[in-house]
């Protein structure tokens, strides 16, 4: 295939490039370089079966161009921080929403067979039941959630108006190398300021799933295939693992992979102790539709943290 990978040379985007790669599909790559880095992508740019397009996605125009002559787009592009939301609503709209109206008027008049979407467990909001299936109340307690989920609608109208087939894909939190935000991120970067003190957002007993990018990758690509031989012009699948850790545990690993023993100190954070305004105390989705096709993670969440640690710390 001729696939477009817009915010491929993010951090799950670049990873998704590789394979995409590896497995000898022509790949272009649409990057604002707001949030990736060319430095992702480099062994491919002179490339013969590799286009790199640097371009704003909010510029219809570029978005035209992009996706001329492509089988199918992987929509990646998009804001990562979730916490961002409640200083910069605005920008969440424009980099998450409004750049998949651009994408999809684009498509709409194209010869574009398959879109898929990277959306995101947040689109729940505190889930009422746990592990949480696809079906389930979708309310979003976050900005970064609802634009992730007015992206999901637009592209479900679309793809049923306009006659080409959508997937989406809720991703539970994704961690590994390359990745630039983030609580394991977040705490390396912490106590190589203050080996002696850790600050620790909420109270810590946020527990949530995490999934490498090597195992979400394999996913991504493997639910695709599976969805292209069915006959839908729109499905959703979660994205996760089967179990899930505490912020306090995560706190554990990073500290004993970097040989210290900081002191823990939590903010207590806001609302029974959320790191922060809209975030999700639990999360858990549920993986058994995305298993039924024959994937299933190779590292659960306790892994996926300890490998990350250490692909992060070189």
């Amino acid at each position: 295939m001729k696939v477009l990978v817009t915010g491929g040379a993010g951090f799950i985007g670049s990873h998704l490039v590789d394979t995409l790669m590896k497995e000898e599909h022509e790949v272009r790559v649409l990057d604002d370089l707001s949030a990736g880095s060319l430095e992702n992508i480099k062994r491919w740019l002179d490339h013969e079966r590799f286009e790199f397009i640097k371009g704003d996605m909010r510029d219809l125009s570029v978005v035209k161009k992009a996706i001329g002559g492509v089988d199918a787009v992987f929509h990646l592009a998009a804001n990562p921080e979730v916490r961002i939301g409640a200083q910069s609503p605005e920008l969440l709209y424009e980099t998450n929403v409004a750049i998949t109206y651009n994408l999809l008027e684009a498509i709409k008049d194209s010869a574009v067979e398959y879109l898929v979407f990277t959306s995101s467990s947040t689109v729940y909001g505190d889930a009422k039941v746990i592990p949480t299936p696809e079906d389930a109340w979708l309310e979003p307690i976050s900005v970064y959630g609802g634009a992730k989920l007015a992206a999901e609608a637009l592209i479900s109208g679309y793809a049923h108006t306009f006659g080409f087939r959508a997937l989406v894909l809720r991703l539970a939190n994704i961690i590994g190398e390359r990745s630039n935000h983030g609580v394991i991120y977040d705490f390396i970067n912490k106590l190589r300021m203050n080996p002696k003190e850790l600050e620790i957002l909420g109270d810590g007993t946020q527990k949530k799933s995490y999934l490498h990018v090597s195992d979400t990758v394999e996913g991504i690509l493997h639910i695709f295939e599976h969805f292209r031989r069915g006959a839908k012009s729109f499905d959703v699948y979660n994205l996760g693992n089967d179990d899930w850790i505490t912020v306090k545990e995560i706190a554990e690993i990073v500290s004993e992979e970097m040989k210290l023993k900081p002191l823990f100190k939590f903010t207590g954070g806001v609302d029974g102790g959320r790191g922060w305004k809209g975030d999700v105390k639990l999360m858990l989705l549920s993986i058994e539709k995305a298993k039924s096709t024959g994937w299933k993670p190779r590292m659960n969440s306790y892994e996926a943290v300890r490998r990350t640690v250490e692909e992060l710390l070189g």
